[in-house]
């Protein structure tokens, strides 16, 4: 006897899937959403320079870490509020609302002082106290798969911050952990259209964390598109080679052009704008 998990995402809305707002932008609309930025927030210079080159090749959203879960303690951990205060300058100097990751519940009244969307990172989806708070935040949330977990586990996490009251939720698929060592880790691209299928959710899809190699990030976010994703996460640097946090996997800006202009016209086969 198979178990059918009723998931709190799986109600169509009345026009379809459901609209996600960040500030002016909507996720989950005919637009695809594009959003880009350095991993980590590292100084201000590079920070207002990839900005506003991600801006005029065509983001809608500035990406940037300010606390960083790593898997060793002595790897650079983010630079806290700085990194929050420097986001906003950002801001205000491209006109992009940002998204960055929150990774402690108790730091909830500080990152929504300056963040536009929440991001909840692979090793904290399974978080419930975590994904609780964010849920009586009104703030939207991305909400990444975790690593090792299954679409239903997924949605079981989403339904913690749905259940609060906030249904401004994003899903975002980065790439699950299997037996392959050719890439960081294993697009689970078939995600995209069986979530479609299960909830009323927007997803989009993390091309960075998922390939591991900046050479592969920009075939990986065209299959995403063609797939049917609502939207990109992409890891962005206008000098990703002396980055503290994924370099490697971290496009320059003159690529993201690049594949900005490319995306054009996969979004146009399926039906969506970019």
């Amino acid at each position: 006897m198979n178990n059918v998990v009723k998931h709190s995402s799986s109600l169509k809305s009345k026009n379809g899937q459901h609209i996600v707002r960040i500030r002016d932008v909507e996720v989950g609309a005919k637009r695809i959403v594009i959003m880009a930025g350095p991993c980590t927030v590292e100084d201000r210079e590079n920070l207002l320079m990839t900005a506003i080159s991600v801006r005029e090749a065509g983001a809608l959203v500035l990406r940037g870490g300010a606390y960083k879960t790593r898997t060793s303690p002595r790897s650079f951990q983010g630079l806290g509020e700085t990194a929050l205060r420097l986001l906003a300058e950002a801001r205000e100097q491209s006109g992009l609302p940002i998204v960055t990751e929150i990774t402690d519940h108790t730091d909830l009244p500080l990152i929504a002082k300056y963040a536009d969307m929440l991001q909840i990172g692979s090793r904290n989806m399974q978080n419930t106290v975590l994904l609780k708070a964010v849920g009586r935040c009104r703030l939207p949330v991305l909400l990444k798969r975790g690593f090792s977990n299954t679409i239903d586990e997924w949605l079981s996490a989403a339904d913690y911050i749905l259940d609060g009251g906030n249904d401004q939720v994003v899903l975002c698929e980065r790439g699950i952990r299997t037996f392959e060592t050719s890439t960081r880790f294993s697009l689970d691209i078939l995600s995209v259209p069986v979530v479609k299928r299960k909830s009323r959710l927007p997803i989009i899809v993390d091309p960075s964390h998922a390939a591991g190699n900046r050479d592969l990030v920009i075939a990986v976010s065209r299959a995403a598109i063609a797939a049917g994703a609502d939207g990109l996460l992409v890891e962005v640097n206008c000098n990703p080679y002396e980055a503290k946090v994924d370099g490697k996997q971290t496009i320059t800006t003159e690529q993201f052009s690049d594949l900005m202009r490319q995306l054009k016209a996969i979004a146009c086969s399926v039906k969506r704008e970019l």
